[in-house]
């Protein structure tokens, strides 16, 4: 008979199917009917490329290394994981298309893995282009690991599924001395010690600033000297890495599996490929490598019309090529074994924690970190290698998973595990402590989110800008309303951006330039929901800031926000309209995860006539009002 929970994972399983078929349909819209030069412009496609280096990495996997040579300044959606199609527009190849996955992108460079055994013959010809694929592997890997679940009985698994999905309670050894650390606070050390006593799983909630990763490395650290092999994990690349320099700073042996977003010495060197191309072996395996690839060279030399001794040799040399790769395979294997069983943790996003490096190991404890901001079928894929148990951490009040099927959406799908955990588990350990903001810039959310729970460190509680005019205002709510700042829509990308907020901000912000210390200057972060608004502004502020070249500043949407933090952080809601519409504003999720950036002072420009109508603003609008931050966007026109 079907269990409870077997039965919501078949549902969970139904709602996976509604989304990949309206992923489809995006990518069928965006892409496959869109011509190369629209593509281009939309970020979708990226031509043309130039060839900057080209080789073999792990596995004897061939690799590119490729390089914007126009409009290099323009974004893109390409990022570490993306799967894509490299191709070449010269027009007497044959087979001008090869699939591969990007493996990190920085300032311009793009490194893509091929799936394919070796190099296209086409590489070196030029006029070449990177098309954004629709990513099958991501749903495969979630499909499976959820049918593996449902599958799962009288093991470890079936209990997980038990735990997050039936009627089983979690349960914690009885308390010997709890563990407690001087670096930690008491919600800290108190989520460290139901991690260590947890039987099968540990929820952690980790508000703003509070200091979940520092919990969860330190959690990780006490672990792994049990004896414990960790998987640490999370959804985003950028996530990963973050967490992966943690555990290296706190002194544990980590290894990141597959792509990264970071290009830096802090996050290469814990990668398997830098641990494998730095031991001992390194240097008979890329000679080997250098003899495959001679061998091939060779063999591509030939021409089409020869005889059949040439034919010979071109087989032969081939043979010899792809006999020296296995070998390559073979000690590459051994090697990849070794590092990983010697590792402390092993990191990986949701979907590279089952690639083909760690597919078949299994791990004591498995953590799951940014859980808030995972679909839930993700979550499960690495779920599905845990012995002993999982640890789930996030906040579900910040940035959620995106969703593209609203019918799967309503029915259910955006709301994570983590969340579902929360509003289940008695045991859920609330971080409390926040170190982050001044406890004003705290206040609304605090109310809003999380029931006034929250405490600011004396360290942050009070700090402020240091102004020459001695303000030392934290917020301010300016408001737009009847200066006619009405929002525009770009034709081509939909997105809307606000010129005359546009004029608010600059204007504030050149005044309190004038007003800092500068030989204490501040980090400024410019943030707006929308894209249109956020292109806007770089292309008319980002100048401003040649003159004052000693700032830390970042112009960005909210998502890209997402963990950072600034000492000054500028809003622009955009929406400014007669209907009162204001969109998704409506993500107050979001809206959360804008407005706790700010650590010393937080400006939001809005128009109150349009956000009024919406009890979330109105609330917000009250909370200003009533501490004197409300302030009219006339002072500055």
């Amino acid at each position: 008979m079907e269990k409870k929970s077997q039965k919501k994972i078949d549902e969970l399983l139904g709602l996976l199917k509604m989304e990949r078929q309206e992923d489809i349909s995006i990518y069928n819209q965006k892409i496959l009917e869109v011509n190369l030069t629209d593509r281009a412009r939309r970020g979708t496609s990226l031509y043309p490329l130039e060839l900057k280096e080209s080789g073999y990495g792990i596995g004897a996997q061939p690799f590119v290394v490729l390089e914007r040579t126009k409009d290099e300044g323009r974004s893109h959606q390409f990022s570490p994981g993306k799967i894509v199609n490299f191709f070449t527009n010269q027009s007497a190849v044959n087979e001008p298309n090869v699939k591969g996955i990007v493996n990190y992108v920085s300032k311009g460079i793009i490194k893509v893995f091929l799936y394919q055994s070796d190099l296209p013959d086409w590489v070196d010809l030029g006029k070449l282009g990177l098309d954004l694929l629709f990513d099958d592997r991501s749903y495969n890997e979630m499909e499976k690991a959820l049918r593996l679940t449902m599958a799962a009985e009288r093991n470890k698994l079936e209990h997980f599924r038990e735990i997050f999905k039936g009627d089983k309670a979690c349960e914690f050894e009885k308390s010997k001395k709890p563990s407690y650390s001087n670096m930690l606070n008491d919600s800290q050390n108190e989520a460290v010690d139901k991690i260590l006593r947890a039987e099968d799983a540990s929820i952690v909630h980790g508000p703003p600033g509070t200091g979940k990763t520092t919990t969860i490395v330190e959690a990780i650290r006490l672990l792994a000297a049990k004896g414990d092999k960790v998987l640490a994990c999370a959804p985003s690349n950028t996530a990963v890495d973050w967490i992966t320099l943690k555990l290296s700073i706190a002194g544990l042996n980590v290894i990141r599996i597959g792509n990264i977003s970071r290009v830096d010495e802090d996050i290469i060197q814990h990668t398997l490929e830098h641990r494998l191309y730095n031991s001992p072996e390194a240097k008979e395996i890329k000679k080997m490598k250098r003899q495959a690839e001679d061998c091939r060279k060779m063999a591509r030399k030939f021409k089409r019309k020869f005889g059949s001794t040439q034919r010979e040799q071109r087989r032969e040399l081939f043979k010899e090529a792809r006999e020296i790769s296995n070998q390559v395979k073979m000690i590459e294997s051994y090697m990849v074994d070794k590092i990983l069983t010697e590792a402390d943790v092993v990191t990986a996003t949701l979907v590279g924690s089952n690639n083909r490096y760690v597919e078949h190991r299994r791990f004591d404890v498995v953590v799951i970190d940014e859980a808030a901001q995972a679909l839930e079928p993700a979550t499960w894929i690495p779920i599905t290698k845990a012995d002993k148990k999982v640890i789930l951490a996030g906040d579900p009040f910040q940035l959620p998973p995106t969703v593209k099927s609203k019918k799967a959406a309503r029915a259910g799908l955006e709301k994570t595990l983590i969340e579902q955990s929360i509003e289940k588990f008695k045991h859920v350990s609330l971080l409390n402590v926040q170190y982050r903001m001044n406890e004003m810039i705290m206040g609304f959310s605090n109310k809003r989110f999380y029931n006034d729970q929250l405490m600011a460190d004396p360290s942050v509680k009070y700090q402020t800008l240091h102004l020459k005019n001695g303000s030392t205002q934290v917020m301010e709510f300016i408001d737009t309303a009847g200066c006619g700042f009405e929002e525009k829509r770009n034709p081509r990308s939909r997105s809307l951006f606000n010129e005359g907020e546009y004029q608010i901000l600059w204007k504030h912000l050149d005044l309190l330039l004038t007003r800092f210390d500068m030989s204490r200057p501040p980090s400024i972060g410019i943030i707006s929901p929308y894209k249109e608004q956020v292109l806007f502004l770089k292309e008319n502020i980002k100048d401003y800031f040649d003159f004052v070249p000693d700032i830390q500043f970042d112009i960005n949407t909210i998502d890209s926000f997402q963990g950072q933090e600034k000492d000054v952080i500028y809003i622009s809601l955009v929406r400014n309209n007669e209907k009162g519409e204001i969109g998704f504003l409506k993500d107050y999720r979001r809206m959360n995860v804008a407005m706790t950036r700010a650590r010393k002072k937080l400006v939001i420009i809005g128009d109150s006539a349009t956000l009024a109508n919406d009890k979330f603003y109105q609330e917000f609008m009250d909370y200003c009002e009533l501490n004197e931050f409300y302030k009219s966007a006339w002072e500055y026109l």
